[in-house]
């Protein structure tokens, strides 16, 4: 996945201003940034939803905004929004979910793994933050996608499941699936990211591995430094 030169305006406001980063195959990239630095216009950007004012991005080889059914079926997507049915039940909706797909993901393994289990009885709307937040993911994830996007994942989840979310995410990646994951979390993003890139102001700050961004120095302290000069 490559984002060149993203431009991205409301109005006057550029949420991206000739962004440009990339999302190395088969990693996993964090994408760290203030709030309306424009990681979640982006995202929307990767998946079509939003029609870049400038620049490019390609996504397996392809224009987002052109992309077939086909190239959409291999993409995997989690946005804060969630967009989840509110009168669904979690297993019915993600047997729903994989028969739009050849070759989904296996349900009773994927909702053991993020513990759906516990609230499969239970609609939408009466699922907590971080139930939902579960469900999304396996959302994301069941169509066995060769690049996901997930716009954090985390949010609202206790200790315990972010970890089982790190590890899962981990498996996905070792698996050739290609993540991108934006986050504010220093300690998520040092436990997952082979790749990180800092946004701030709509610009890019720093991509790289975390030893060329990071170096000899801590997370936390190269990202207030980046996004302070940014701005």
């Amino acid at each position: 996945m490559t984002v060149e030169a993203l431009q991205r305006r409301y109005g006057s406001v550029r949420a991206c201003d000739e962004l440009t980063w990339d999302a190395p195959a088969g990693g996993i990239t964090a994408v760290l940034g203030p709030n309306g630095a424009g990681k979640t216009t982006a995202i929307e950007c990767a998946v079509g939803l939003q029609r870049p004012d400038g620049g490019t991005v390609r996504v397996l080889g392809t224009n987002p905004w052109l992309s077939t059914a086909e190239h959409r079926a291999r993409v995997g997507v989690m946005l804060q929004s969630g967009g989840l049915p509110n009168g669904s039940k979690p297993l019915r909706l993600l047997a729903h979910l994989a028969s739009l797909y050849a070759a989904p993901a296996d349900i009773t393994t994927l909702a053991g793994r993020l513990g759906i289990d516990a609230f499969a009885g239970t609609t939408v709307r009466r699922l907590s933050g971080g139930q939902k937040q579960r469900l999304a993911l396996a959302a994301a994830l069941i169509g066995g996608p060769e690049v996901l996007f997930l716009d954090e994942p985390t949010a609202g989840l206790d200790p315990h499941g972010r970890l089982d979310v790190y590890d899962l995410l981990r498996e996905v990646a070792d698996g050739g699936t290609t993540v991108v994951v934006t986050t504010h979390s220093f300690e998520e993003a040092q436990a997952l990211a082979t790749h990180l890139v800092v946004i701030s102001d709509g610009r890019t700050a720093a991509s790289g591995s975390p030893a060329d961004v990071v170096g000899d120095r801590t997370l936390e302290s190269v990202y207030f430094e980046l996004t302070r000069k940014a701005r």
